[in-house]
């Protein structure tokens, strides 16, 4: 649900009563993962997507029915081959929908905290006991949450302990509680919806290039950074889109500035002066990906450069040099949209080739089994 963050905020604010449907388990080939929300508000009004396109119209229904009756209830859609016209998944994949009347309790500071980019986990319980389903914590980095699973103190200390472990990961999906833990007789479910600050994207080098990157960085949720040591070019005017313009020497800002594993380091300066101080420093660090412009004559230049000052070949090995996948990109746009794909894969663990013939994966991230193979539970 807090991929919507923004607009349920609004409609919050603006005092609006909605139902919410989320995706808490999928199994197979599914479209979206958990977390992945539509509501739909009184007026009929809807936002988000859990499919697609392949069930919105049956979510939809349950949103507004879960409104006139206050229910929460688990729901699960699969592919029948026995029957042609039952709602389903055309991809053959199986997922399970949460659909929640949204009335106050903690989900308006959970709302509140993704839209301010404040870290907070929202924990709900979605496998359970029937009286239980549906009932949300608000967990903070520090370990404080506010909320309630149903009147058992041990479920929430349990839970809130399981939750603040994802957010610390920054990760959302689901976790089991067994009897033991619960303390409610019974194992329960929850689905962990981890709200953190965007990972950062610094691009280093004020050219034309970057300008396109910027835009590439920020529609792939980036916070984006654009670095250059030149006055004259890192300007607000050249990158409207960027968060941040920093005017200093490349591997002194990385030197002072903050990153993680999640932090992408995309060097476009193509000048040995400002490259090898920079990615002595960038190959060591615990970033997700490091990436540098150039010819391949400059990547052979750069790297005996880097050799010289003690890099060794297991650092060297972390560079994606030359930058992106062969696209075959010739303008500043399609050289961004290499880069942009590569970060991708890498995030992701594809491998960069065409799906056309491939027998790899569509969707390389491994979801866990869902969790409502009991069909509906109101």
């Amino acid at each position: 649900m807090l991929d919507i963050a923004e607009e349920l905020h609004r409609w919050v604010e603006q005092g609006r009563e909605f139902a919410v449907a989320t995706v808490v388990a999928v199994g197979g080939s599914a479209p979206r993962q958990p977390g992945a929300a539509l509501a739909v508000d009184s007026d009929g009004t809807a936002i988000g997507s859990v499919s697609g396109g392949c069930v919105e119209g049956a979510v939809y229904e349950l949103c507004q029915q879960a409104l006139e009756d206050g229910r929460t209830v688990l729901e699960s859609f699969g592919y029948s081959d026995e029957d042609a016209f039952a709602v389903g998944l055309t991809c053959g994949g199986i997922i399970d929908i949460l659909v929640t009347p949204v009335r106050g309790g903690v989900f308006p500071a959970a709302l509140a905290a993704a839209v301010s980019g404040e870290a907070a986990a929202l924990a709900r319980i979605v496998s359970g006991p029937e009286d239980l389903l549906g009932q949300a914590l608000l967990v903070r980095p520090d370990g404080s949450y506010e909320g309630g699973l149903g009147g058992h103190p041990e479920l929430d200390r349990t839970a809130a302990g399981e939750a603040r472990a994802m957010l610390d990961a920054g990760r959302t999906g689901t976790v089991g509680i067994g009897a033991d833990g619960s303390r409610c007789g019974q194992p329960v479910t929850l689905l962990v919806e981890s709200s953190v600050p965007a990972p950062r994207m610094i691009v280093f080098g004020a050219i034309d290039f970057a300008s396109a990157l910027v835009r590439v960085g920020k529609f792939l949720g980036y916070h984006v950074t654009v670095c250059d040591a030149r006055p004259v070019f890192a300007t607000k005017l050249r990158f409207p889109d960027a968060d941040e313009i920093v005017v200093e020497w490349p591997h002194r800002y990385l030197e002072s500035t903050e990153v993680d594993s999640r932090t992408v380091l995309c060097v476009l300066t193509h000048d040995a002066k400002f490259d090898v101080p920079l990615l002595e420093i960038a190959l060591r660090l615990p970033v997700a990906y490091v990436g540098a412009m150039g010819s391949r004559r400059t990547h052979e230049d750069r790297n005996k450069r880097l050799r010289e000052v003690g890099v060794t070949e297991l650092e060297l090995a972390r560079l994606r040099s030359p930058i992106g996948l062969d696209l075959g990109a010739r303008t500043p746009e399609e050289t961004a949209l290499s880069i942009g794909a590569e970060i991708v894969a890498n995030r992701r663990g594809g491998s960069g080739v065409s799906l056309t013939g491939a027998h790899t994966p569509i969707h390389h991230d491994v979801p866990r089994e869902p969790t409502g193979r009991i069909g509906s539970v109101a």
